[in-house]
């Protein structure tokens, strides 16, 4: 459905009801599925007892909303400011927001010259605390960063803390990013993010359920959690607290069987407290963009092995070693000794012995052998001889 396009009246009983539903509503939601969205517009316009579920006083409030709405003028309005509005059944309707079930949204109002569904094809959330730390805005932009240089659309909240960070990350990147909005499209918050959702709308997307216009409320906050969890293939939590809005997010997304992650922070930290919740549960423990795509991209996407520095000592052969941790720290000791130690025979102790001598690891004291000092240093976790 295109507001470039005259509307028809699926579509503008579909945007009358943004104005009177409340985003995630569930029992609205199975009113649409049962009546449709012109049958349940009829009813609204038609007044008449109230629909099961709700009150009679709730349903004089509907009734109200309904009566005040202005489709065409929402959607003139959408026009002029560059949005258009995308309704379930359009050829760029992401079909995984329909695990939502009844808290699907009646549709999205999308700025920006990006198809929505390719780009929630491969998409991933990385959201967290508002006030986050340097270490948290830094964990949220190099990952974002990183996801975006490998091809992954990154989607957040377009909120302060880790939500800019990932955006500015992505951006930074030259790569694809969305921002998830509780409010109309047309008006960006917060404001101190209007250059930066502005930036978003021109290299990537705005979207939200809310027509233009409308305002943020904290219900609508924690409501618009569960499109970034159902549109994405997994939730990053970089940073968040025990009540962090954040972990709403990540939640919805267990529930909808999506990936949920968590970027660990210091113990001590009450910031981080609500992500080492999560890493206790069922989320999954990730430190950079690989370990995300190697959990949410397709199958032979691996991250890399992790390892520690490769030290002299680990390129000597097998054999070799053996024989280097059968000789004692402080003294000397005779070849038959350092033999029964790394079980081996006499003779091939003492052509070990040589060789080790040769690399600058023992030193021959008459009958015996020692480790030379950098060897000690090396055993111990030094730098060790070359």
């Amino acid at each position: 459905m295109s507001v470039a396009d005259e509307p028809d009246e699926e579509l503008l009983a579909r945007v009358l009801l943004t104005r009177v539903i409340e985003p995630g509503d569930e029992i609205g939601g199975r009113w649409v599925r049962e009546l449709g969205v012109r049958g349940l517009a009829r009813r609204l316009a038609e007044g008449g007892p109230p629909l099961a579920g709700v009150s009679g006083k709730r349903w004089k409030g509907l009734l109200a909303r309904a009566e005040t709405a202005r489709p065409r003028e929402d959607l003139a309005v959408a026009r002029a400011a560059g949005v258009r509005f995308v309704g379930p059944g359009d050829s760029e309707w992401p079909g995984q927001l329909d695990d939502l079930g009844d808290a699907r949204p009646l549709g999205l109002w999308v700025r920006g010259r990006a198809g929505l569904r390719m780009w929630a094809l491969k998409s991933v959330a990385v959201v967290g605390a508002r006030a986050c730390t340097e270490y948290g805005a830094h964990m949220a932009g190099t990952l974002a960063a990183g996801l975006a240089e490998q091809g992954w659309v990154v989607v957040s909240g377009g909120a302060y803390g880790v939500d800019g960070a990932a955006h500015r990350g992505a951006l930074g990147a030259g790569g694809a990013t969305v921002a998830v909005l509780a409010c109309g499209v047309d008006r960006p918050y917060p404001r101190g993010h209007t250059r930066l959702i502005g930036r978003i709308a021109e290299q990537g997307l705005v979207i939200g359920e809310l027509p233009p216009g409308d305002h943020p409320t904290p219900s609508r906050f924690i409501l618009r959690n569960r499109v970034i969890a159902a549109l994405t293939r997994g939730t990053v939590v970089v940073e968040a607290a025990h009540r962090s809005g954040s972990l709403v997010t990540a939640r919805a997304a267990q529930r909808l069987g999506r990936h949920t992650m968590g970027v660990p922070g210091p113990a001590t930290s009450a910031l981080s407290a609500g992500v080492h919740e999560l890493l206790r549960g069922e989320a999954a423990l990730v430190t950079d963009a690989a370990d995300v795509v190697e959990l949410v991209g397709d199958i032979g996407q691996l991250a890399p092995d992790r390892r520690g520095p490769v030290l002299p000592r680990d390129l000597l052969e097998p054999a070799a070693r053996q024989v280097l941790a059968a000789l004692p720290g402080g003294r000397v000791a005779r070849p038959d000794e350092i033999a029964r130690h790394a079980q081996t025979t006499q003779d091939d102790a003492i052509a070990r012995l040589y060789e080790l001598r040769a690399l600058g690891y023992v030193e021959r004291h008459g009958d015996g052998w020692k480790l030379t000092r950098q060897a000690v240093m090396s055993v111990r976790g030094g730098p060790g001889p070359c």
